[in-house]
């Protein structure tokens, strides 16, 4: 084996590109990069020998298997309800296959085919999820092994804007898919806390944090991701009494994020007719309730804010009660909303992003209860070179080596929490910066 196929070369995908890619050079790989925009897979390989560019419409079956044909590995960075296609390709053409997203029920009902094939399809193999789960496994494996029983896992993650860059009042900037920001937390979030099951619906998300500090950082904020509960059976921990997963942002972030829920500035439900032609300042005014006073000062009413506090400052930073333009056609709210920060949130090209990870492992070992934090911090270097894309890409590069180089030996549809990825993927990454510092307390 020493072919690989990289589908989708877009925001995430440098770090990986560069890596099969240098890799390719001293291992005799072969890459191919294909992507519907053919000047993107073509700047990605940037005239490396060992790889080439490739033009490919997914929704082209024809030309999406003859690609797939021709490779050993594939590695889809296509959204994610584009995989089970490619998936269904790969398992025809016997190919391994290696996403980044979360595993559908749809992914997981291919086990037995990938498995009677010999073939391994890894999902969940990037940052979170990804080396949540390979560092989280790790420390779990190690706790049992001296004799310790967790009691309390913790997990969280954030990419954030690094504090040398950031200048705005929200302190955060896009460094991932803006629209799976826009419309993070829609649903249900579960999780377990002292046996008992807790849900948060999304109109209450934003309003249930969680204060955590992080070494070296100082304080920052997390809110519940959606169905903790899913891990429990895969990471070992199927009778934990408390398991959460969450996600990072810095103090103040969710307060104001709960403020354009209300409003209703998140729903993409429903389309605005002759949004183009409404001005931000309009769009408030149809979401505001009748009476006196400004637009501005009835909606801090409706959603409980004085009309000087830092949501409501935050708001007008993003120039809501502005009388500009929209300036797209039927837009949803949602919509509206994401055009708007992609240019409030824009990353300059000198700015560093930041990914934050944490876990929290409370657990019992002879006849003491201890607390062990284990974080990490990786700041990016500009616009490009994003922490988040390496902490995405580097451990895919790092799998795709392992499958050619005939290191794994797990079959069929799995994410990575077994030892035999875990362990060489974090060892690996050491080279590249991703390190956890670890405090360990007694508690009373």
């Amino acid at each position: 084996m020493n072919s690989i196929l990289v589908i989708g070369a877009g925001r995430s995908s440098g770090a990986l590109i560069n890596y099969v890619l240098e890799k390719a050079r001293v291992k005799g790989w072969f890459v191919t990069v294909a992507d519907a925009d053919p000047s993107l897979a073509e700047a990605k390989v940037n005239g490396h020998p060992n790889g080439r560019p490739a033009w490919l419409d997914v929704h082209k079956v024809n030309d999406r298997k003859e690609l797939i044909g021709r490779a050993d590995v594939v590695v889809s960075l296509l959204p994610a309800h584009l995989h089970v296609e490619v998936a269904q390709d790969c398992i025809k053409l016997n190919k391994h296959l290696i996403t980044a997203s979360y595993v559908s029920k749809e992914m997981y009902s291919l086990g037995d085919e990938v498995r009677d094939r010999e073939l391994i399809f890894m999902g969940e193999m990037g940052l979170d999820p990804g080396i949540d789960h390979m560092s989280a496994m790790q420390k779990i494996d190690e706790i049992k092994a001296k004799g310790g029983k967790l009691i309390s896992f913790r997990s969280y993650t954030g990419g954030l804007i690094a504090p040398e860059s950031d200048n705005n009042p929200w302190h955060y900037k896009f460094t991932w898919n803006p629209r799976n920001v826009v419309l993070a937390g829609q649903g249900t979030a579960q999780y377990l806390r002292k046996k008992k099951y807790k849900f948060i619906p999304y109109n209450r998300l934003f309003r249930k944090t969680w204060d955590i500090e992080v070494p070296g950082m100082g304080p920052f904020e997390v809110y519940a991701n959606r169905d903790s509960l899913l891990y429990r059976e895969q990471y070992g921990l199927k009778n934990i009494p408390t398991i959460l997963r969450g996600t990072i942002r810095y103090p103040g972030y969710c307060a104001a994020w709960n403020a354009l829920i209300k409003i209703g500035l998140t729903d993409a439900d429903f389309p605005i007719l002759d949004s183009d032609k409404l001005t931000y300042h309009g769009l408030m005014e149809a979401f505001a309730p009748e009476g006196s006073g400004s637009v501005k000062d009835r909606i801090a009413g409706m959603i409980k804010e004085k009309p000087d506090s830092d949501v409501m400052q935050k708001l007008d930073w993003l120039g809501l009660f502005s009388k500009r333009k929209i300036g797209i056609p039927n837009a949803t709210p949602a919509l509206i909303l994401e055009n708007l920060l992609l240019k409030k949130w824009k990353l300059e090209p000198e700015d560093k992003d930041m990914i934050i990870m944490q876990h929290e492992f409370v657990y019992t070992l002879n006849g003491k209860k201890r607390k062990l934090i284990s974080s990490m911090v990786m700041k990016g270097e500009n616009q490009h070179d994003t922490a988040m894309a390496r902490l995405v890409g580097l451990p895919m590069g790092i799998f795709v080596g392992l499958i050619i180089e005939g290191k794994i030996k797990s079959t069929g549809v799995q994410i990575p929490v077994m030892k035999e990825v875990y362990e060489p993927v974090l060892e690996e990454l050491k080279q590249y910066g991703v390190t956890f510092t670890e405090q360990e307390e007694v508690l009373k």
